[in-house]
Parts: C-alpha cells; sequence; structure tokens
C-alpha cells in the first residue's frame, strides 16, 4: 500500500479531476468513501450531471472555509494550503469495499496530523474513490481554530501506518524505507510518462543514464560531454564569486512543460549521489594506470575479480567487527564502488549477457544508500577495476574471466543484501535481491557454454578418480558436494590443466578454497573452477613476464587504452567547460 503526499493551492482544481473522467477516461463512479464530520456534505458523484460542476464549487468552498478566515485574519493568502495524499494498494492485492477504504482513509489523517482521531478542530478533509484498487485523501490544510496542522513528515508517517495497515488486511507487505535511498518519482511524473508512452518517467531515465555515465567516466568534463553525447540537455550552475561550476541540472531529450521548455532535474534530485560535490569525490577516488612499457597488458577482468573477491572476503569475515561504524563505513563505499563495477561490466561483457547485466546494473543502484555521504576512498581498488574494464582490449568476451568475475559479483550482492537486512535498510535489501536475480541469470548464460566445453575435455576416468582423491585430501569437508556437483567434470579438467602448468592439484585446490568460505556455495565445484583458473592464468602471466625481463625486451610498445564505452556507444571529447 503505496501513499503519495502532495501539496498544492487550487481546490476547485483538484475536485475537478478527483470527480472527472480522468486523462484517458479511466476514473469510473467516483464518490466519497469518508470525510470530516460535516453533516450534509455535497458529494458531486452522486449527483444529476446537471448539478455536478455546482456541487465541485460548494464542496471547495466548504473545504476552504477555514483558510479563507485564516486569510482574512492575517490579511495574507495561505500557500499550499491544500493536502493530497493517494493511497494505492499493490499489484494482486485483494479488492477492498468502500468501508475498508474509508477505515484506511481515517487513519492516514490522523497518523499525518491532518485530522486527529477525537480532534473536532482538526483539519477539513474528504476521501474520493475513483477506481478499484486506490483513494484520493484531500484536506485544506487550516485547522477549525485556525491554526496550521502539525504534520511534520507527513509522507513517513503515512508509509508508517501503511505498513501496519497492510498487514491487518492481509494486503502484499512492502518494504519500509529508511529515506537513505534515492527518491521514487512521484505519481504525477508517472502519469506524465504514461500520457508521453514512455515506460520510464523522465527521472527515472535520467538517473539511470547519469549512473551509467558516472561509472564509465574518468574525470568531470568526460561525464559532462557524454551526456551531451547522449542528446541529454545540460544546465550549469555558476558560483556567482567564483566562476566554477557549482551545480547542474539535466533534461531528457523531447521533455517539456507546457510552455514548450525542457524540464531540468537538479543532479541531487535525480539522486544525493549525482550532486556535483558527490560526484567530485567519487571520480576523485579511481587511480586508472597504464602498464609500463615492456609489460604484459595484464588481464582487467581477472584484476576486477581480485579486488572483487577480497571485498567479498571482508564482508563475510567482519560482519561483526568490533568497531560497527568504521566496518558501516567501509561496507557503504564498496557496495558504491561495485555499483559501479556492474555498470562497466555490462558494457563490456559477453553480448547475449548485457541485458542481464544492464537490469542487475539498474536494479542495484537503488540497493546505495545514496543520501548517506560515501567514503569512496575505501574503495578505491574496485572503483579502479571498474574503470579499467572499459580502457583495455577486453577479455570478458571469451566468456571464462567473465563467469568468474560474474560468479564472484553473486556473492558479493548476497552479502550486501546480508548487511543492509541485518542493519534494517529493507528497501536497499530488496533492491539487492532483485539485482541478483538478473545476475544470477547474467552469470549462468555466461558460464554455461565454458562449463561444457571444459566437461567436454574432461580426462580419463583413471585421472579423474586420482584428482577426486586429491578433493578428499584438500577440502575433506567439501568433498562430497564438490564431486556430486554438475560442474566436477569442468573443476577435473581445470585441475588437469593446473597440473600440466606445474602445480600440485592438491595444492592448487587448498589455495582456492582458502580465498573464502564453500558452505554457503551453492555450486562448491563451479567457485573452485573459476578460483583455479583465475589463479592458473596469473601463473602463466608471471612467467610470461618474467622471461620477457630475462631476455631484456625493451621493444614492446605501450598499450595504447581503448576509448570507454558509454551506454549508446557514443562518446564526445568536447569539455563541458567551454560552454560556460
Amino acid at each position: 500500500m503505496v501513499p503519495d503526499v502532495s501539496t498544492g493551492s487550487r481546490t476547485r482544481g483538484l475536485l475537478s479531476y478527483l470527480f472527472g473522467p480522468g486523462r484517458r477516461d479511466e476514473h469510473t463512479d467516483p464518490h466519497i468513501v469518508a470525510s470530516f464530520a460535516m453533516p450534509g456534505l455535497p458529494d458531486p458523484g452522486r449527483a444529476p450531471l446537471d448539478q455536478h460542476h455546482d456541487l465541485l464549487t460548494e464542496l471547495a468552498d466548504y473545504l476552504d472555509q477555514p483558510v479563507r478566515a485564516r486569510e482574512m485574519r492575517l490579511g495574507a493568502k495561505v500557500p499550499q494550503h491544500v493536502w493530497h495524499c493517494p493511497v494505492r494498494t499493490a499489484p494482486g492485492d485483494r479488492y477492498l469495499t468502500d468501508a475498508e477504504w474509508a477505515e484506511v482513509a481515517r487513519r492516514v489523517v490522523h497518523a499525518t496530523g491532518i485530522a486527529p482521531d477525537g480532534d473536532d478542530k482538526g483539519c477539513r478533509w474528504i476521501a474520493v474513490r475513483h477506481a478499484d484498487d486506490h483513494i484520493h485523501i484531500m484536506a485544506t490544510s487550516v485547522r477549525e481554530d485556525g491554526r496550521r496542522p502539525r504534520n511534520k513528515r507527513d509522507g513517513q508517517r503515512a508509509q508508517a501506518e501503511c505498513r501496519k495497515i497492510e498487514k491487518e488486511l492481509g494486503l502484499r507487505q512492502l518494504n519500509s524505507g529508511d529515506h537513505t535511498a534515492a527518491p521514487m518519482p512521484t505519481s504525477a511524473e508517472q502519469a506524465k510518462a504514461q500520457r508521453t508512452g514512455h515506460q520510464q518517467t523522465a527521472k527515472e531515465w535520467l538517473q539511470e543514464q547519469a549512473q551509467a555515465v558516472a561509472a564509465a567516466s574518468l574525470n568531470e568534463a568526460e561525464y559532462f560531454s557524454t551526456l551531451t553525447a547522449l542528446g541529454i540537455q545540460v544546465r550549469y550552475r555558476i558560483g556567482p564569486e567564483s566562476g566554477d561550476v557549482i551545480g547542474y541540472s539535466l533534461a531528457r531529450p523531447g521533455d517539456v512543460n507546457a510552455q514548450g521548455e525542457p524540464v531540468y532535474f537538479g543532479g541531487s534530485k535525480l539522486s544525493p549521489d549525482l550532486s556535483i560535490n558527490r560526484l567530485r569525490e567519487r571520480l576523485a577516488a579511481q587511480q586508472p594506470t597504464t602498464p609500463a612499457r615492456g609489460t604484459v597488458e595484464p588481464d582487467r577482468w581477472r584484476q576486477a575479480e581480485t579486488t572483487l573477491r577480497e571485498t567479498v572476503r571482508f564482508a563475510y569475515q567482519d560482519q561483526h567487527h568490533p568497531d560497527v561504524d568504521a566496518f558501516d563505513t567501509v561496507v557503504q563505499a564498496q557496495a558504491a564502488a561495485f555499483g559501479e563495477l556492474l555498470h562497466t561490466a555490462a558494457l563490456t561483457a559477453p553480448a547475449h549477457t548485457r541485458a542481464e547485466l544492464r537490469a542487475a546494473a539498474i536494479a542495484f543502484n537503488r540497493a546505495n544508500r545514496s543520501k548517506v555521504r560515501a567514503e569512496h576512498q575505501q574503495a578505491a581498488a574496485l572503483r579502479t577495476a571498474a574503470k579499467q574494464l572499459l580502457r583495455t582490449a577486453g577479455s570478458g568476451e571469451d566468456g571464462a574471466t567473465a563467469a568468474a568475475l560474474l560468479s564472484t559479483a553473486v556473492f558479493v550482492v548476497i552479502a550486501i543484501a546480508r548487511w543492509h537486512q541485518t542493519r534494517g535498510h529493507q528497501q536497499q535489501a530488496h533492491a539487492a535481491q532483485q539485482s541478483l536475480v538478473h545476475l544470477r541469470t547474467a552469470y549462468r548464460q555466461t558460464a554455461e557454454p565454458v562449463i561444457a566445453d571444459l566437461t567436454r575435455c574432461t580426462p580419463t576416468p583413471k585421472t579423474t578418480d586420482r584428482l577426486a582423491a586429491q578433493v578428499h585430501a584438500a577440502v575433506p569437508d567439501h568433498a562430497q558436494r564438490i564431486l556430486t556437483d554438475p560442474a566436477w567434470p569442468a573443476l577435473a579438467t581445470a585441475l588437469a590443466q593446473a597440473e600440466s602448468s606445474g602445480q600440485p592439484p592438491r595444492r592448487a585446490l587448498a589455495e582456492a578454497a582458502q580465498q573464502r568460505e564453500l558452505t554457503t556455495a551453492d555450486r562448491p565445484a563451479e567457485v573452485l573452477l573459476w578460483r583455479l583458473r583465475n589463479a592458473t592464468s596469473d601463473r602463466i602471466d608471471q612467467r610470461t613476464q618474467a622471461a620477457r625481463a630475462r631476455t631484456g625486451s625493451r621493444t614492446t610498445p605501450t598499450p595504447t587504452p581503448t576509448t570507454p564505452a558509454v551506454p549508446t556507444g557514443t562518446r564526445a571529447a568536447n569539455d563541458p567547460t567551454r560552454r560556460r
């Protein structure tokens, strides 16, 4: 059950909408289901059509009487005196009767301070139903005694009361927020998106684009030039004394108001972590590097997986850290950096997984506590690893390294979801779970072809039995689960390959198992498979590097970083500050 509190200044105008046909004739049988205690209150929805207009005016006058009395006494207009709160049930909820909706309305106006129970001096209000799944509560926010109501934090109070009502009426239980996530679009913004034929509101679309571009940008100039290349209009706020950019707003292409002017949303309104100052903090917490002359270009996907593995190890091992605040600060920073990694991975992963990875990244945007300032330097290594994925010849296309990274990413999201859950961040925990669904799908899409190829190369039964004995010796507590895992034949192939490269299988297994506990792994053989392949590839790279050093090679040119990818495949190079 979702309440949405807003204010306005036109009583008659809102009544016309509530009792009217709707923007697309979607209002059916509009009528009052509850109201303040006024005898003979007119209900335009139950009157003959020829009386409709006059009754709307009469009802507006009734509701506005305390407002007009206050204005006459003070000699000034009462600002934003119309209080409006639609309350909607969730999709799939049962049908509520008029009597049930009336009780919902009375509880909401009581909880918000608009009209407390037993207070005959409260504000005048009505609740109008014109659809099966919601009502509109409307009040004029001047009490009968001429005072303004004590309705501070009315939106939060309405949310809290709706959580109680859901439980009592057997409705779908929505997640309570702690008001640290990015703000959701309003009902007016959603209605506009429907009218203009968009699946997303302008705010949602801009937020997703800005988050993805921020994840892919090295500096502020690149951030703004890429947004411009996407067709997004950028408006800068310039400091009157310094002449520097102190803020910015974005407008979606084609999104205009009634006057034909672009509709801008400030960066901080899209999401607190997109404000200019928070954005600069994020961009500063990264140090992308270029390989030295004569060195082997590192596999950035394996580097990212290694860095990510350290993140999940920290999150799992330090859940009961003695300094809870310090631990939470680090997790907050790591979660923000991980969100950027999802965005950059979605741009460079195997093509058939990108849609699911993008969906995972978008869902994870709301798994961050964006109103809480993250100490981004605490996650500089992970943020740097995310940027490096975009600036090298991506090895994620071969599937194996991408699968290893996504396997570890699954554990990271599980750890972050648990952290949110233990801290009572219910909306963020729910968002992390939504991200996990998409991430697991992307992992399976990437991993299954690689596992199938390795399975086809399984060693002889004799060799496989010998390797199984090594599993029992190296990880006895998990050996049975590993050997019955469908991925065991692929792991046997990887063990044979590691043995061919000079590493004893028992030692390789023990080192891979020590990287993180296996108890919570649904498929422990797969987990060990990716760790083992990464370790083997790292050793091969080290040997190649050592061989080059021995031969004194100095002729290898410095690799040139590739152009970073952006959400639509375009990139502009103009410095936005030139437009000031």
